[in-house]
């Protein structure tokens, strides 16, 4: 699966835009800036989708690395 497969089922469950997701983040402070805090680590994200969103690891992982820049 794509990247960008990952993305849209993301939004399809969810109902909300990689924007979305980086708005968040900022406001539970994982972010600062648009920058992913040196703090955070990739399984504060998958718990915090897992939880709210009930992600999956593979599709939490997919905003973490959106969140860290590493796919845009």
């Amino acid at each position: 699966m794509s990247f960008q497969a990952y993305l849209d089922n993301i939004q399809t469950k969810t109902g909300k835009s990689p924007e979305d997701f980086k708005k968040l983040a900022e406001k539970k402070e994982f972010t600062q800036k648009g920058k992913l805090k040196p703090e955070t680590k990739a399984g504060d994200i998958v718990k915090w989708l897992k939880e709210d969103f009930e992600l999956g690891h593979g599709h939490s992982m997919a905003i973490y690395a959106l969140l860290k820049g590493m796919k845009k």
